[in-house]
């Protein structure tokens, strides 16, 4: 019977299971591949079962290698939650996660890094994420703050008005915007990103009679990477639609036109926090700078 497990070991379990390739999680670990397969050996012979399938250069996790994974994301959660106790009154040291849309992220990092200059123990942690992401791991306590669009209509959550960010409707700097029309963008081509139709549906849906939904638009492009959704419009390859803060955090930003349709649209945004969570020194301390941006 296993009395106490060895926490370096399965420490490197856990990440590997995380990560699921050995090679990287020697990298995140600072370890060789070679050693990273020992830790592996090592723990299987402490609890006497194996933890792993190989299947050529990926894995699958037995029965015993699932119920450890379950230990040792457990036990991650109570080293933090204890470290988190123990740092809670210091404004300036400990760990603070924060969710937003990729747009937005791309405004508030540079606050963020500003911060971690001034306080060398604050570590911070900035995800790009969907709402519904966002609003479920501050639930589940893996988000500090996070940036949303919509009140949460949650106990448990508190939500602190931020500010409001205007969709633009993104063009080449070189296009004839001109009495424009839905034919003359499409002629042009959408640059699409994961939230570009729920975009492109509040913003034309209100100023074309003749739109009949994102799906129906010429896609010229997708894209994940929001830094990276304007250049092929930078470059007159489409439009795009995106809000305000994903236009002004582009680099060529003398290479894109803004232009401004009839019906405007605005997103209210909202910093919201779990309520017990929202009481540690170093996230109020983080939320009162996240709403003092201009």
């Amino acid at each position: 019977m296993v009395r106490v497990l060895n926490a370096s070991w399965l420490e490197t379990f856990t990440t590997l299971c995380d990560i699921g390739h050995f090679t990287r999680t020697a990298d995140r670990l600072a370890m060789t591949q070679p050693g990273v397969s020992q830790h592996i050996r090592k723990l299987e012979q402490q609890v006497g079962q194996p933890l792993i399938l190989r299947e050529g250069k990926s894995f699958t996790l037995t029965p015993a290698g699932e119920e450890l994974l379950s230990i040792g994301r457990a036990r991650r959660t109570e080293e933090r939650a204890l470290r988190e106790r123990m740092q809670r009154d210091d404004p300036l040291s400990g760990t603070v996660r924060i969710g937003c849309s990729g747009s937005f992220a791309l405004r508030l990092y540079p606050h963020l890094i500003a911060r971690m200059q001034q306080a060398p123990k604050l570590e911070m942690h900035l995800s790009a994420a969907p709402q519904a992401r966002i609003l479920a791991d501050i639930l589940a306590g893996t988000l500090d703050l996070g940036v949303v669009t919509a009140v949460p209509d949650m106990p448990r959550v508190q939500a602190t008005p931020l500010s409001q960010e205007e969709l633009c409707l993104v063009l080449p700097a070189t296009f004839n915007a001109a009495d424009l029309t839905l034919q003359k963008l499409d002629d042009l081509g959408f640059i699409a990103h994961p939230d570009g139709n729920a975009y492109a549906d509040d913003l034309l849906g209100r100023n074309f009679d003749d739109y009949r939904g994102a799906e129906h638009l010429r896609l010229r492009s997708f894209i994940n990477q929001i830094g990276q959704i304007p250049l092929p419009v930078a470059q007159g390859l489409g439009y795009t639609i995106l809000p305000r803060s994903g236009v002004e955090g582009f680099a060529h930003r003398d290479a894109l036109a803004v232009h401004t349709l009839p019906q405007r649209r605005f997103h209210d945004l909202w910093l919201i926090a779990r309520k017990d969570r929202a009481a540690f020194a170093r996230v109020a301390a983080t939320a009162d700078g996240i709403l003092g941006l201009q």
